[in-house]
């Protein structure tokens, strides 16, 4: 009778043991997953939501295993929400270690400065991981910047996230003016620092060019920004062509060629750098300026000046065979 309680035993042991090597096994053998694959875990999941979504998907055999093994190997970290990438072939150890502490993958979604609204909308339209429908923000509403979003996310919530970055970056900005800024409202500056941003792809330049404006502004004289010409033509989009005279003579409410001051609105979404630069332009005397055929510009206080910096970009421009 003692032996064979021994054997029971020893049975019973060699049965544990391979119960739990079985169950430690199957917690860190290779998973059924023959590719790599992202898994979305929607916020607020639990860890049982989670496995269940993941038993769906094939990235692992059986929700109650992993739940199970999970409870009891896994440790007490929560599951993060977000979008994971999960390696072929992740046994669930990996899975859990990556759905706990792993980073989520990031989508972005950029708005780079000076981009009409027309254009944020059609980019957002375009984006088949987004949903919902939207009108075309305001104009001047959106902070051009690189902006994160999830899979299946509102496209209103993620316009709304960057018009919030705007309203944030012009209530920090606004207080910090210069006297020699001319903008008399939020509304004015973000205006003219859309012009700017048209104007200029020189960071060096920017602080410049709203000082040359903030100059003719002062003393009543047109702005005659190219840019102001072309926006109600194509809502901000490239033209594509030259400037016709008929559209130069236009009268509107953002053509500058025919007004004097600025224009009713904004002629795209200026960056944070064009705003501060109209909030505190430079100390400048020039009223005119023209490209110079390097990617910048040449600056001029005197008309005279102007016109002959006028006729070396012209002559530039004839050698390049563009006249």
């Amino acid at each position: 009778m003692r032996r064979l309680g021994c054997l029971i035993l020893v049975a019973a042991a060699v049965i544990a043991v391979l119960l739990g090597g079985s169950f430690l096994y199957g917690w860190n053998a290779s998973g059924p997953l023959e590719a790599q694959r992202t898994v979305l875990i929607k916020s607020g999941s639990s860890l049982a939501m989670a496995a269940q979504d993941l038993e769906s998907e094939g990235v692992i055999e059986s929700a109650d295993d992993f739940l199970t093994r999970a409870k009891i190997l896994g440790g007490s970290e929560p599951i993060k929400a977000g979008e994971f990438e999960i390696p072929a072939g992740a046994s669930n150890a990996q899975i859990l270690s990556i759905l706990q502490g792993g980073k989520a993958v990031q989508r972005l979604i950029t708005v780079p400065e000076g981009t009409p609204s027309i254009i944020v909308h059609e980019t957002l339209m375009a984006e088949k991981l987004l949903k919902g429908d939207i009108p075309v923000p305001a104009e001047g509403s959106i902070l051009p910047d690189s902006y994160s979003f999830e899979r299946g996310e509102q496209r209103a919530a993620v316009v709304a996230r960057m018009q919030k970055a705007m309203t944030d970056t012009i209530a920090e900005l606004w207080p910090e003016r210069s006297k020699a800024s001319v903008a008399k409202t939020p509304h004015e500056a973000i205006t003219l620092a859309a012009i700017v941003e048209k104007e200029t792809a020189l960071a060096k330049e920017r602080r410049t060019v709203a000082g040359v404006y903030s100059n003719r502004i002062r003393k009543n004289m047109m702005l005659q920004a190219d840019p102001t010409i072309i926006y109600p033509i194509t809502r901000g989009k490239p033209l594509g062509r030259r400037i016709r005279q008929s559209e130069i003579a236009q009268v509107n409410d953002y053509n500058t060629y025919a007004m004097i001051g600025l224009p009713k609105g904004p002629i795209a979404n200026p960056g944070r750098l064009s705003i501060e630069a109209v909030l505190n332009p430079a100390k400048t005397d020039a009223l005119y300026f023209v490209a110079d055929g390097r990617g910048g510009h040449v600056f001029a206080e005197t008309l005279e000046e102007h016109n002959r910096n006028v006729e070396k970009w012209f002559a530039i421009r004839r050698a390049r065979g563009e006249m």
